[in-house]
């Protein structure tokens, strides 16, 4: 389901930025685990569900604003650093643009 693989992208987004910039190895820290929360919430009531646009292009902002300038620097963060961690996982996200 495209819901779990975006899910997943951005799990993997909030895992690279943890671990660089607040140095967690094994597990998210605290700030991060709800980003990462509140994000699963956002996809799993947002309304195209399976045609579901990157965030970038979608005309509905479903996120709080202090959680949409977290993503968003996440997403900034960590985009140019999927293609180390998460090869497969950036060539379907670029391709989806």
């Amino acid at each position: 389901m495209m819901n779990d693989k975006e899910k997943e992208t951005v799990s993997a987004m909030i895992r690279i930025y943890c671990r660089l910039k607040h140095r967690q190895q094994d597990k998210l820290c605290y700030y991060c685990r709800q980003l990462e929360i509140y994000a699963h919430e956002r996809l799993e009531r947002c309304p195209y569900k399976g045609n579901k646009p990157v965030c970038r292009k979608c005309p509905i902002h479903c996120y709080k604003p202090e959680f949409k300038k977290k993503i968003k620097e996440v997403m900034r963060f960590s985009g140019a650093r999927m293609i180390f961690y998460y090869p497969l996982d950036m060539i379907r996200h670029l391709w989806q643009k």
